[in-house]
């Protein structure tokens, strides 16, 4: 295919898709932690499609699952009864805590559900305003948007959508003032993953736990990326002392399979009821089989502790082989969320690493984000490794010679 075939796809999207996005190169096959090009070039996947496809590129159990599926049953609407999806919210309860889920789309559409949640339960006692922290990231849709704590995202889309107010991150007491007699929500990620994979501090969420329960608060969690097995447990907060009231979820529940949602505690469940919310596509016997095998092979390849050893393996190396580098600040993150902290934008040193077939990410402008599937053996770690060090030396001798 080669060259024609590249030049004859970037026409096709110059010409018939909305400029969005500026994609660097193209992929035609995935298969486990890897990619192909057009050319047949293999690439090193630390991307894993922005920590969607966490099982790689087409799982066996996934696959099977979805072709079984596809010949059965594929969408009916939340109208009629399925037998799949019901077995899958059952699995995930079971995994947290006693609730109910609500099944969608996308993080976005799951993040609208629970703050749609919080301001039905908060307006109830005429409260309807919900704390979120700076540097977050919660969707793209305009009331995802004015809960996103970074400017930038909303500019041009004025005005933004009211009831939301940003504090720092990690910072109680600027929290605790913020509150008032019309909060219904805090809403935060257990780890912020476009903000920079900035980590909670544990003592802090306990402090908000307490704020929430002494002033009936909701405390929302928004898992979209940093959950699904990604920090190594299955729902980031699990790492943590607390739990939350609710807690969204998306990108790798169905590894691919565009899927959304959030779990609620049992006591706030009656505070959307039938005809309150809705998703015409949330839930899908589809969406859901893939579901079902991702947490199946979680469970069974005992993913959650590959993704504790391997994170911890390479954040360990990464800290050694980084060392030398006096524009890296530091090495943080948790499980297989890494971060690598520049002083400057990473964008150059990932197309860098693209160049040496690695797929990296950049998040927060000066963070290299690394987000392997958690699939990865120790041989695929430090082949990434190897990679990175090499790519490191590169860019800093160019960076050198600029």
């Amino acid at each position: 295919m080669g060259n024609a075939f590249f030049a004859e796809t970037v026409d096709r999207y110059a010409k018939y898709i909305l400029p969005t996005y500026a994609p660097q190169t193209m992929f035609v096959k995935g298969q486990g932690v890897y990619l192909f090009d057009a050319d047949g070039r293999r690439y090193l996947d630390f991307a894993s499609g922005i920590s969607v496809c966490n099982l790689g590129h087409c799982h066996p159990r996934v696959t099977a699952a979805i072709q079984k599926q596809a010949a059965e049953l594929v969408h009916i609407s939340n109208l009629y009864y399925n037998p799949v999806t019901p077995r899958l919210a059952e699995t995930l309860i079971k995994q947290c805590f006693d609730g109910a889920v609500f099944f969608a789309n996308s993080g976005a559409e799951a993040n609208e559900g629970i703050i749609k949640l919080a301001r039905k339960y908060g307006n109830r006692t005429g409260r309807n305003e919900i704390i979120t922290m700076e540097n977050s990231f919660h969707g793209r849709t305009l009331a995802t948007l004015a809960a996103t704590g970074r400017a930038k995202y909303r500019k041009g889309f004025e005005p933004d959508v009211q009831g939301f107010k940003q504090v720092p991150y990690n910072d109680f007491e600027a929290l605790k003032a913020a509150v008032t007699d019309k909060t219904c929500g805090i809403m935060l990620e257990i780890v912020q993953g476009e903000g920079g994979i900035l980590p909670a501090d544990h003592e802090y969420l306990r402090k908000v736990r307490a704020l929430c329960d002494e002033k009936d608060i909701l405390m929302m969690c928004d898992e979209v990326q940093c959950g699904m097995g990604r920090t190594g447990t299955l729902f980031a907060w699990q790492g943590t002392s607390i739990e939350p009231d609710v807690f969204s979820m998306a990108k790798a529940l169905a590894n691919g399979i565009p899927m959304g949602g959030f779990i609620v505690k049992r006591k706030f469940t009656d505070v959307l009821t039938a005809g309150t919310h809705a998703s015409t596509f949330g839930g899908t016997p589809l969406a859901s089989a893939a579901a079902l095998a991702v947490q199946e092979t979680i469970r069974d390849e005992h993913l959650l502790e590959n993704c504790r050893e391997q994170g911890a393996y390479l954040m360990e190396n990464l800290r050694r082989i980084t060392a030398g580098y006096d524009f890296v600040k530091c090495v943080r993150g948790k499980g297989l969320m890494i971060g690598v902290v520049l002083d400057h934008p990473a964008g150059a040193l990932s197309k860098v690493l693209l160049e040496k077939n690695l797929v990296t990410l950049t998040a927060g402008e000066t963070v290299l984000r690394l987000l392997p599937p958690i699939i990865l053996t120790r041989e695929q770690a430090d082949e990434g490794l190897t990679i990175i060090a090499a790519g490191l030396k590169q860019y800093a001798e160019t960076k050198k010679g600029a």
